[in-house]
């Protein structure tokens, strides 16, 4: 990563902070669900359209970094850190982060940082885990990003930031929602920001907890609105030049 003058549009978004940092091409990776993906919540949650690409929070976050950083979106719906699930309806993979990723490190090295956004998914009722099961899966991300230096190349591992999603909102009467994300769900997605973010603590791994700043207020009571998304954006913005200092 090559060290230069911050980015105006950065400088201005985030003066309020007080950071003072000098970045230049840095590539930041999001790992995400189907909210960093831009999923449009509707009633019954399927099927769904994205939001347009401006409106994903990872590409609020390339807009208010600006020039001198390149944000690469790889996120999916469904997916999970570390469970996997046929029902899912994908092959090779599917939807269990930690068999992907070290994949998408590879394909997008060199990478400054990656930004581990999951969680979501892993409190269905079906996984049967718990808010430190889950912590301990996205753990095992972060220490696949640090052990990675590419497919025979020589680059640094990355820097990681955990972020910890916020809890579900109300879910619909429907009746294979609530059977996969019932009452249980909805408890273990409040415990998980705290448990998670001071697991990752504990570790020496920045993490940032989304309740901070968002709800989940779609209608379908897992995915974000468009002003949320912007919310989240902007946050993780400033987060990420916090650790990129």
């Amino acid at each position: 990563m090559k060290l230069g003058i911050l980015p105006a549009a950065a400088a201005f978004a985030l003066s309020f902070s007080g950071i003072a940092v000098k970045a230049e091409d840095a590539r930041i990776l999001v790992f995400g669900d189907s909210n960093a993906w831009g999923w449009v919540p509707v009633p019954e949650l399927v099927p769904t359209t994205r939001y347009p690409v401006d409106v994903r929070w990872p590409s609020v976050m390339q807009t208010i970094l600006g020039d001198g950083f390149v944000v690469i979106n790889d996120s999916l719906s469904g997916r999970t850190a570390a469970t996997s699930d046929e029902n899912v309806g994908l092959g090779g993979a599917g939807p269990n982060g930690l068999e992907y990723l070290p994949a998408a490190l590879g394909s997008h090295m060199p990478l400054d940082l990656v930004v581990i956004a999951l969680g979501t998914n892993d409190v269905k009722d079906p996984y049967g885990l718990s808010a430190e099961d889950i912590s301990d899966d996205i753990m095992s991300l972060v220490a696949e990003v640090e052990r990675s230096t590419g497919v025979f190349t020589s680059y640094p591992p990355a820097k990681v930031l955990v972020v910890a999603p916020p809890p579900l909102g109300a879910i619909p009467d429907v009746d294979w929602l609530q059977a996969t994300f019932s009452e249980t769900s909805i408890e273990t997605s409040i415990e998980l920001g705290g448990v998670l973010c001071d697991l990752a603590e504990s570790k020496a791994t920045p993490c940032f907890d989304a309740a901070s700043v968002v709800t989940i207020d779609g209608i379908d009571g897992l995915h974000m609105s468009a002003s949320n998304h912007r919310l989240l954006g902007e946050a993780v913005a400033a987060k990420v030049l916090e650790v990129l200092q």
